[in-house]
């Protein structure tokens, strides 16, 4: 993974309107579906890998460990390895992680409030 190198004030660090703030590629990250589903399904709780692929219908192996690895190394997920055989691994949302929950909640509200519309819109625009 690439780490981009931290140049200027905190404050242009956070601003996502900059291509090279750290915020952007924190955004970028964590604003994709695979993480954002991802995030949904562990705010029940602690998954194994296999419990995770299975709420996240549709995610392949590779996307899930790579979205997993992502989301540890931005600190939203733990991931906890137990010393058995075969090991037993498992993930849960950290604090900030969970605070990023509250968010993907709202997502998931505003398109249940809105799906008819935006149903609507796509008909209309794509002339069904």
């Amino acid at each position: 993974m690439v780490t981009k190198q931290l140049s200027g004030s905190p404050e242009e660090q956070a601003d996502l309107r900059r291509a090279d703030s750290l915020a952007r590629e924190i955004f970028s990250d964590v604003a994709n579906k695979w993480a954002l589903l991802i995030i949904e399904a562990l705010g029940d709780g602690t998954l194994r890998f296999s419990e995770l692929r299975s709420a996240v219908e549709g995610i392949s192996h590779k996307m899930l460990t790579q979205n997993l690895r992502m989301l540890e190394r931005n600190g939203l997920v733990e991931r906890t390895v137990y010393p058995t055989v075969p090991p037993k691994v498992e993930y849960t949302l950290t604090g900030p992680g969970q605070g990023l929950r509250k968010t993907v909640d709202v997502m998931c509200d505003w398109t249940h409030r809105h799906i008819g519309h935006i149903e609507a819109a796509r008909s209309g625009f794509d002339g069904d």
